[in-house]
Order: structure tokens, then sequence, then C-alpha cells
């Protein structure tokens, strides 16, 4: 039974010096070979079969004083660990790492020499690796700590998704969530924006084949698997995968995903992803706790944020403790100028309504309730600007379209009786003067009714269009032709290619649409000035513009002046004349259409009128 046991140590004992990593070389007292382990064959180049009983020819022959004086101090006692100098099979010299030691009897006797080599570049990358960890650990718990401190679950995973590049030295990082039978990407870093909320199905996933190992992290490469096959590759050259599982509550929340592109992944790298996939499902597992209770928090304040009227609370000594975000909007004042103090505007008796202006100009409805219980009083406040607005104008568009329409109605009332009573003594030149008179008041009368009729029907939203594709170009020109010869202070520049495209719109509503525009921009122009139409594409849309040197447009103006009976200021109406619906019914015809018109100061004094219509996806007959 002894033998026996002495045969199983000796077999552990070849077995752990075949297995060894380093190379080891075992001499006899005549420094002849006993042992040639497989490392020391892949070290040095020569198989065991041609070295074993003879003398290793590693040792340089300036460095044998050095080996001898080594084999003499370990005859003696000692164990020697130097750097030094061995050949290789091929003549090259390796730059080693040795340690010496005596092979001795149970009695003591000196049987030979144990040598290990390693490569001293081993050291120095052992070191490297050693230092590089400790410097990525110390990184790692600056980069949880970051995580831990965010708090919203989407700024969680965006931070996650680009520490893990940083920790790894991935190309590109994603982190995605496990839904159901599905995952879907909900963070990314350095990956296309479009990627984002791209979904897969778990079953052929690697998240699917991670689960089914049993195992937290793997590593996929191009060897392995079709990456090209998986949403990843549209990082170009991507020929590694490293998978992480990060868990929240005890169960797969999602995983982090580690793409190398240019650089390599290893165990440093697979282990780094482990840790921070473990600490993402912490700091998920925060950031969903914290959602929630944001969650339970703002269905207590649903009501009180949600309001379109602007709610404050003050306490009993009239000052405010709560002020909703709509308060802030109505008046320009922020809670955190506001709490602490008294509202910024007057308030009614309990129970009582005040209407109000603001500095601002605002209008409010002021309303107040007091809560017997606590002695505080709620204060509910709404804007009714348009409400006041639209008072007024209906008032002002009353009084302009009583003047637009007494000036014609006069005029004509006025030649109609001079004919009625002069018609014999007057000359045949006079009669048909005083007729053309008449009939041009009329066709004035006809064009603002309407213009009253299509603004009515643009405010109800039934403006009757046929979309079609339609030639643009050919419309400008000929709302243009014959511009030049309207006005004698007045140059006219149009500048329209003729391989515009066709956009999608309606024939008649967009004339309307140029016709109005130009009118404008001769109207507001009365010192007359160039007049510039031009038009280009700009990607999916054709782009009109009418440029005019005349009294142009006020920032605040420029959509002001969209609105019904609205002019560029107070006094525009009573200078150009007017009820103010041309350029309400310009809006309402173009986005009736899908398209669009602004307008814009120019620089130097003037406007910019710009009409945008979209081009059209099947083009067909060309209207």
């Amino acid at each position: 039974m002894g033998d026996d046991r002495a045969e199983s140590d000796e077999g552990i004992g070849r077995a752990i010096v075949a297995s060894a990593p380093n190379a080891i070389v075992v001499l006899d007292r005549d420094q002849a070979v006993l042992a040639w382990n497989p490392a020391a064959e892949r070290l040095f180049g020569w198989p065991a079969e041609e070295m074993l009983g003879r003398r290793p020819p590693l040792v340089p022959g300036e460095l044998t004083a050095e080996h001898n004086a080594v084999l003499e101090r370990v005859r003696t006692g000692g164990q020697v660990s130097l750097r030094t100098k061995r050949f290789r099979r091929d003549g090259s010299l390796l730059d080693v790492r040795l340690d010496t030691s005596a092979l001795r009897s149970e009695t003591g006797a000196l049987l030979g020499y144990t040598s290990v080599y390693h490569l001293v570049q081993d050291d120095e990358s052992a070191q490297e690796r050693a230092v590089r960890r400790a410097r990525l650990v110390r990184r790692l718990t600056d980069v949880v700590a970051d995580i831990n401190a965010e708090r919203e679950l989407p700024a969680v995973l965006d931070r996650i998704a680009a520490s893990l590049t940083e920790l790894t030295g991935a190309d590109a990082g994603g982190f995605v969530l496990i839904e159901g039978d599905r995952l879907r990407l909900v963070a990314s870093h350095r990956l296309p924006e479009s990627l984002r909320d791209s979904t897969a199905h778990m079953r052929t996933s690697l998240v699917g084949k991670l689960l089914r190992t049993g195992r937290t992290v793997m590593l996929e490469t191009g060897d392995q698997g079709r990456l090209d096959e998986l949403i990843w590759s549209q990082l170009p050259g991507l020929h590694t995968i490293a998978l992480g599982l990060a868990m929240a509550g005890g169960r797969p929340y999602g995983a982090l995903y580690a793409l190398f592109a240019k650089h390599k992944a290893g165990y440093v790298e697979l282990e780094l992803l482990e840790l921070l996939a473990g600490h993402a499902g912490i700091a998920v597992g925060n950031a969903m706790a914290y959602q929630e209770a944001v969650r339970q928090r703002a269905h207590q304040r649903a009501v009180f944020d949600a309001s379109a009227d602007g709610i404050a609370v003050l306490d009993g000594q009239g000052r405010v403790v709560q002020w909703n975000p709509a308060a802030a909007e109505l008046t320009g004042f922020a809670a955190i100028d506001v709490v602490g103090g008294p509202p910024p505007f007057e308030l009614p008796g309990p129970g009582d309504k005040l209407t109000l202006q603001l500095p601002s100009g605002t209008w409010l409805d002021v309303l107040s309730a007091e809560i017997v219980e606590t002695g505080e009083v709620v204060v509910d406040f709404r804007d009714v600007t348009g409400a006041k607005e639209l008072e007024e104008a209906k008032d002002l568009f009353l009084a302009t379209t009583s003047h637009e329409l007494r000036t014609p109605i006069t005029v004509v009332q006025g030649f109609a009786g001079t004919l009625a009573a002069r018609w014999d003594g007057m000359t045949d030149q006079e009669r048909r003067s005083a007729v053309h008179i008449i009939a041009e008041r009329a066709r004035s009368l006809g064009k603002l009714m309407d213009n009253l009729l299509l603004g009515s029907r643009a405010g109800a939203g039934e403006l009757p269009l046929k979309i079609e594709g339609i030639d643009l170009g050919r419309l400008v020109r000929a709302a243009t032709l014959g511009l030049p010869d309207l006005s004698d202070v007045h140059r006219v520049e149009v500048n329209v290619p003729e391989n515009l495209p066709p956009v999608s719109g309606d024939a008649i509503a967009t004339d309307i649409v140029l016709g109005q525009l130009l009118e404008n921009a001769f109207k507001y122009s009365p010192d007359g000035g160039l007049i510039r139409v031009e038009a280009w594409t700009d990607g999916d849309w054709v782009v009109v513009v009418v440029d005019d040197e005349g009294v142009g447009i006020t920032p605040t103006s420029r959509e002001r002046i969209f609105d019904r009976f609205v002019q560029g200021d107070s006094g525009d109406r009573r200078r150009f004349g007017g009820v103010g619906l041309g350029l309400y019914i310009v809006r309402s015809l173009a986005r009736a259409q899908g398209g669009e018109v602004s307008a814009h100061p120019r620089p130097g004094g003037g406007t910019r009128m710009r009409l945008a219509l979209r081009i059209a996806d099947t083009p067909g007959a060309l209207t």
C-alpha cells in the first residue's frame, strides 16, 4: 500500500511539473537534464527527448562564471533568483528571470538542481496589469459613486453606458431592458441614435443565450456566431461582444453590452463588466425606487400641478406657501420669487371675482376661497387676455369694417346721385368716368366681402381645398406678371428657377396666398423701393420669399400679424386701410395645404414674407 501511495505522489508531482506555466528544468549534479517540462519546450524551443541526459546549451559563454557561481551558492544551501540571459534554439537570447534551488534526497544529499524560468517581460506585463487593475478598480469606485448619485432612471442608464466604454476600453456600449420576451435598447454610447428603442426577441438574442448558460457574463466573438445579424453590426469592424447581466430585485432587469471593434477584450475587461453590471443592477433598483416615490408624490400633486388655472395657497398671514406651474406661467413670477411673500396682484374677497391686468399686459380673472380648518386661502386665477383682446378686436373690427364699407358706398352713392341728377348735362366722357368709378368701388366692396367670407371659413376650419401636385413656379410667375407696371416708385425683381419641383397644394388657394403677399409688399412700402420675389428648394420644401423695403415689422409682431383683425401696429389700419384679415387668411390657407407662412424683419428695414410648401410625393398631373 505504501508503494501505491508513493507512485501516486510521484504521478501527481509529474503532472504538476508538466502543467506548470513556467519553464522547469531539473539537472543532475553533472548538469545533465533530468526533467524538461512542456513550458521549457515552448520557451527554449528544444523538445524534451533531445535534452534529457545532456547538458542544455542555454548559458552564453560570457555568463558561464555567473552560472557556476549560482550553482555553488545553491550547493551551500542557498536559493538564487536573478535576471539573466539564456539561449533559445534559434540562437536568439531571451531576457529571463531565473529561480534556482537544490534538489536533495530525504537525507539531504545533493541530487541536482531545479531551475524555473519565465520571461522578464511577463513580470513587467503582470506588473502593468496589476497597476492597470488597481487603477480601474479605483475608477470603478468613482463611477459607481457617480451612478448612484443619479436618481432619474434615463440618466442612470446613460451614465452606465458611458462608464462601460470608459472602464473596459470598449469602442461602444449599450444597455438593454428585458421586457417580457423582448429586449429594448434604452441607453447607448458611441452608437447611432437611430438604434435607441430598437427591440429584439429574447430567444434569439445574446441575453437569452447568456441566461441559458446560468452565468452572469459572457464573451462572444465573430468566430462563435454571426455578429452581423445583430443590431450592433452597425458598429464598423465589430469583432467581439462582452455581455453582463444587471439584476434588480433579485431578477434579471437588463444587460450591459460592451462592443469591441478596434480594441481587444480579455479577462480583466470581462471582470470589470461583471462588476459594473452588478452595480448597475443596484443603481437601477435605486432609481426605480426613487421613481416610484416620485410617482406617488406626483399623484398627490396631480390636480395642483396639472391645472390650467394658476393656483396659489396662502397661509394665515397672507404669504404664498404654494405656487403651481400655471401660476408661474400666467404671471411670469417663478415660485422661488413668490413663495414666502404676498401674491403679486390684488385679491378679491372670499367668494368674489376680480378682473385685473398685470403690468405684463395679461388679464386675469381672480377668485379666492378660505379653508376654514387651516385658515389658509386658496386663490384661483385664469388668463382671460384672449377673451379681452377678442372683445376689443371685435369692436375694432366693427368700427373698421364700417369705415371700409362707408368709403366705397359713399362714393357709389355720390356718383350714382350725380348721374341721376345731371345725366343730360354731362358729357359722354364724364358719364363713362362716373360709371367706371362706381364699378371700381363695387369691385372693392366685392373683394371686401370675399375676404370676410374667406376669413369666416378659415376660422371655422371649413376651407374647401383640392390637394394635388401643382407647379408653384408657374403660379409665382403668373402672379408677378405685370407687377412692374403697377407702380412708378417700386422696382420689381423676380427670380424663380424653371426647374422647381411640383408641390403639394391647391392652385386657387396658393394663388390667393401669393396675391395677398405681393399686395402687402406694395401696400406696406408706400415710399417705394425694391420688391424682390425669389423661390428655391430647401430639402423637402419649396420656399418662396417676398421682400420689400417698407415700414418693416417688429419682432413682437411677427406672430401677432397673423391673427384676425390685426395689422402691424395700432396706426397701420388708419394709414394703410384694411380690416386685418389678409395675413390671417394667408396662414390659414398655407397650413390647410400642409405648408407654412412666416414673417421676418429684413436687415436695413423692410419685411420678408416666407411661404413654404412641401414637395409633392407623387406629382401626377400638374395644375
